[in-house]
């Protein structure tokens, strides 16, 4: 079989790259102690494939190994929904809302909310980068104020409540009682946002999934959170599309 990459040494390669849905994405080597075996996987987002090797194994047989799996890792790569960059006109959702991003170079850089409208203007250069600093505020505020609002329903203090990125979750809470969320959270729908909330919330009573703690989000809530958690698990990786 006739390998794409160069071999540099017998411990570094040049990166691999595959390509599936539009997408060309990196292959990430790493070595973990803990590793019996060679493992192959996609990151949810799609954003890297990643190898993992036990610390003495040998590098070019895990590259081959690793392309012969490139239908497959290229056939998942194109399942995954499209990337939806920030750009003049596109759609943004927004809680139960969707935004039409309305830009003109004369306007001000300063993000406006104008009834469906999210106004903007400042060159194109940089314009994906200023809508997203907006949403962080957006999401920081809104769930600030949701985690305040079930945190006195619990009778409870949160000690800090901040915003991030995360692949792999959508909000955790710390033992010293501060809360973190994924700023995505604010282009999902109102209900899901408010659940996500309650939910890391209730960690602070139970730092656990147990039956007291789900009796805890249900009671908070006010509702079910059942049907949130389960559009996140159909809908979640779809909200990893926009920025890119």
């Amino acid at each position: 079989m006739l390998s794409i990459w160069k071999i540099m040494s017998s411990k570094s390669a040049a990166e691999p790259v595959f390509q599936g849905g539009g997408r060309s994405v990196p292959l990430a080597i790493v070595r973990s102690p803990l590793a019996r075996r060679m493992t192959l996987r996609l990151d949810r987002t799609g954003s890297s494939v990643r190898l993992t090797l036990p610390v003495r194994a040998p590098i070019k047989p895990a590259l081959l190994w690793a392309e012969s799996k490139r239908g497959w890792i290229e056939a998942e790569l194109a399942k995954l929904p499209q990337a939806a960059p920030i750009l003049p006109g596109a759609d943004i959702p927004f809680g139960d809302r969707t935004l039409r991003l309305d830009w003109q170079e004369g306007r001000a850089r300063r993000v406006v909310l104008d009834g469906e409208r999210l106004c903007i203007g400042g060159p194109l250069e940089g314009l994906s980068g200023r809508v997203i600093r907006w949403l962080n505020a957006e999401a920081r505020r809104e769930l600030a104020a949701q985690t305040a609002f079930y945190a006195d329903r619990a009778g409870v203090s949160v000690s800090a409540v901040s915003i991030g990125d995360p692949v792999s979750r959508w909000g955790s809470c710390s033992a010293s009682g501060a809360i973190r969320y994924s700023w995505r959270l604010i282009l999902a729908p109102a209900f899901v946002l408010r659940a996500t909330a309650a939910h890391e919330v209730a960690h602070r009573v139970h730092m656990n999934h147990g039956p007291d703690f789900h009796a805890l989000v249900a009671k908070i809530l006010g509702e079910d959170p059942a049907p949130a958690r389960r559009w996140l698990r159909e809908h979640g990786l779809s909200l990893h599309r926009f920025g890119g």
